[in-house]
């Protein structure tokens, strides 16, 4: 007599193909200065050698599940703190900038004191509108821009976070804990923000980053989980509920031209 036991992993769907993940700006007033995302790549870097990192399939892979934010605006930062003691930011730029100060306030702020990971370590936030949604279990992290070279290091760490966007999208926020707050903050428009990673089930699947429609079912399943971290502490036991309410399918990729179409 022959026995045999199999096991399978009956968690979630058993998709196979590339995963297709949706993009869309949850604001769209002055929506033109956000980049879209980019796919990390070094295939333009050196591939003469067949030993080259660039023709590596294990940087390849890994670089194939990256995809790139830049800074929408020009950012130079100081901190400080009033005459009552208050935290306060201070825009180095002065006359200078080309962002306006109401503009500025209104896009980053300082989290409330107690609030902070560690004391006498501000953390700061820049409010974007970057939403990523998929119709297959997906987990998005956001990671600081490890494989591009800053010749000016930051003053401290990005605050990253990893959550379910299958289930629970919502606009990105660009947290940062200022360690040496006697240096300013300096980002350029257009240079490395962070990195969105992605993690598919099974993990060998690549990933497809596509524009999608912002139709009345997305608008209805973000409307429903839209502001419940103000009730609940962790949101996390929401999940299966709003798993159970949410549309078959809410991406649905947006038609351009060519020349526009999605760099990954």
């Amino acid at each position: 007599m022959k026995v045999s036991v199999t096991f399978e992993n009956d968690i979630g769907p058993k998709g196979s193909g590339p995963v297709t993940v949706g993009w869309y700006l949850a604001e769209q007033k002055g929506g033109i200065i956000y980049y879209p995302p980019e796919r990390v790549r070094s295939v333009d870097l050196n591939r003469k050698h067949a030993k080259s990192a660039s023709r590596c399939p294990a940087v390849i892979n890994l670089e194939s599940r990256h995809f790139l934010i830049r800074c929408p605006f020009d950012l130079n930062l100081g901190f400080a703190r009033d005459d009552k003691g208050k935290p306060v930011l201070r825009n180095l730029s002065g006359d200078a900038s080309a962002v306006r100060a109401s503009k500025l306030g209104e896009k980053v702020h300082i989290t409330s004191e107690v609030e902070w990971r560690n004391a006498d370590v501000p953390t700061i936030q820049l409010s974007l509108p970057y939403v990523f949604i998929a119709d297959e279990p997906v987990y998005m992290s956001q990671v600081a821009p490890f494989m591009h070279y800053a010749r000016e290091p930051l003053p401290g760490t990005i605050f990253g976070g990893r959550f379910p966007i299958h289930v629970w999208p919502r606009p990105l926020m660009w947290a940062f804990e200022w360690h040496d707050t006697s240096k300013p903050l300096r980002i350029a428009r257009g240079d490395p923000l962070f990195y969105a990673l992605f993690e598919t089930a099974p993990q060998d699947r690549s990933i497809a980053v596509v524009e999608t429609e912002v139709t009345d079912d997305l608008k209805d399943y973000m409307e429903l989980i839209s502001g419940a971290v103000n009730y609940v502490n962790q949101t996390f036991s929401l999940f299966e509920a709003a798993e159970a309410r949410r549309p078959e399918t809410l991406v649905r990729p947006v038609a351009r031209r060519r020349a526009a179409q999605d760099q990954g």
